[in-house]
C-alpha cells in the first residue's frame, strides 16, 4: 500500500499543474477538441500535438493534433468549425481573413480569435555542405528548392521572397521531413524552411550530413523586411550543431487562434494554463520559451477570444474591446 501510495502521488505531482475549471463552469464545452498543426518533422507538429496533450492532462478532456498543411489550412478548418484550436502565422492569417486565401478565394475566415503568442518563425536556408552554396546568391539558376508543405508559411511567402532576391528556382512542395530526405539524397539542392527553432527536421538532418545554414546579407534583409510581414531576427549560435555563429535572417510571428464560438470558460481555462506554465511549454519545444504574456502585442491581426482576452486583461495586459471579438 505504502508503494502503491508514493507512485501515485508522484503521478498526481506530474500532471496536476493547474486545477481543472470546476464542473459550473464546464457549460457548453465539447467532449474533445483538436489542435491544426502542420507535417511531420516541422515545429508545429511538436509544439501543437505537445500542448493538446498538456491541456488534455491537466482541464480532463480528451484532446489531440491533426497533421495538416500549416497556418492557411489551419485558419480555413478553424474559421469553419472543422477544428476549434489551430496555430498560424501573421502573415497568412491576415490574407485569410481578408478572403486572399489560395485555399478558398473570396471567403473572408473572420470566424478565427486569437488565444495566446507562441514564437517567432524565422525564414532560413539550409544546403548540403558538400554543393558549395554558401550564399543566398549562390543558389545556382533553375535550383530545386524545397518549401514546406502546400500552402503553409514558407510555401506562401519564401517564393515570393527568393523571386525579389533574384534567384531562380524550380518550386517543389512536401513535408519537412520528406524534403530533408530529399536534400540529404541530392534530389533537390536546397530547403527553405519557415518554423520556430530548432527545427525537427534540420537537426535531424545535420547527424546525418554537413549542412550550411545559410544567413542573409545586409542587404538582403533589407530588401526583404522592406517588401514583406516580417522583421529581422538572430538564429543563436549553438541552435544546431552546424551553427558556431549567430545567423540574421528574418521572421514572422505565431500565435494559438480558436474559433471564435467556442465557451469563453474554456478558452479562460486553456490560456491560463499555457501562460502560467512556461516553464512546461518550453519542455515542450524550446521555442516557446518567446510563448510568454508580455508578446501579446504581437498580434494585430487577429480578433481577441473573449475568454484569452479576460486572462489578459486580469493579468495587467491590456486587450481594448474594440479588439475583442
Amino acid at each position: 500500500m505504502k508503494t502503491q501510495a508514493i507512485m501515485a502521488a508522484a503521478f498526481a505531482s506530474t500532471l496536476v499543474v493547474a486545477s481543472p475549471a470546476s464542473a459550473q463552469d464546464r457549460e457548453g464545452w465539447p467532449d474533445n477538441f483538436t489542435v491544426g498543426t502542420a507535417s511531420q518533422g516541422g515545429t508545429y507538429f511538436a509544439y501543437g500535438s505537445g500542448w493538446a496533450n498538456f491541456v488534455a492532462e491537466n482541464l480532463g478532456v480528451s484532446g489531440g493534433a491533426e497533421i495538416t498543411g500549416g497556418p492557411m489550412q489551419n485558419m480555413a478548418l478553424v474559421h469553419t468549425g472543422d477544428l476549434q484550436f489551430g496555430l498560424t502565422t501573421m502573415g497568412p492569417a491576415r490574407e485569410s481573413m481578408d478572403g486572399n486565401s489560395p485555399l478558398a478565394p473570396g471567403m473572408k475566415m473572420d470566424n478565427v480569435c486569437a488565444m495566446f503568442p507562441m514564437y517567432e518563425t524565422p525564414f532560413s536556408v539550409t544546403a548540403l555542405s558538400s554543393s558549395g552554396i554558401t550564399t543566398i546568391a549562390d543558389i545556382p539558376a533553375g535550383a530545386t528548392i524545397g518549401f514546406g508543405p502546400a500552402g503553409s508559411t514558407s510555401d506562401t511567402y519564401f517564393p515570393r521572397m527568393m523571386e525579389t532576391l533574384g534567384v531562380d528556382f524550380e518550386r517543389r512542395n512536401g513535408s519537412w521531413s520528406d524534403l530533408g530526405g530529399q536534400l540529404q539524397d541530392g534530389l533537390i539542392d536546397v530547403v527553405a524552411f519557415a518554423a520556430g527553432i530548432p527545427i525537427p527536421a534540420v537537426s535531424q538532418l545535420e547527424v546525418q550530413a554537413d549542412v550550411n545554414i545559410i544567413e542573409m546579407t545586409d542587404a538582403e534583409a533589407k530588401t526583404i523586411t522592406d517588401n514583406y510581414p516580417v522583421a529581422e531576427f538572430v538564429i543563436p549560435a549553438g541552435t544546431y550543431q552546424s551553427l558556431d555563429k549567430p545567423s540574421r535572417v528574418v521572421s514572422m510571428w505565431n500565435f494559438a487562434m480558436v474559433n471564435c464560438d467556442m465557451p469563453e470558460s474554456m478558452v479562460y481555462e486553456i490560456t491560463k494554463l499555457t501562460m502560467e506554465n512556461n516553464d512546461k511549454m518550453v519542455s515542450i519545444h524550446k521555442a516557446a520559451r518567446n510563448s510568454v504574456a508580455e508578446n501579446y502585442s504581437k498580434n494585430n491581426v487577429l480578433p481577441w477570444h473573449p475568454g484569452a482576452a479576460r486572462w489578459f486583461n486580469e493579468n495587467g495586459y491590456t486587450i481594448e474591446a474594440s479588439m475583442i471579438k
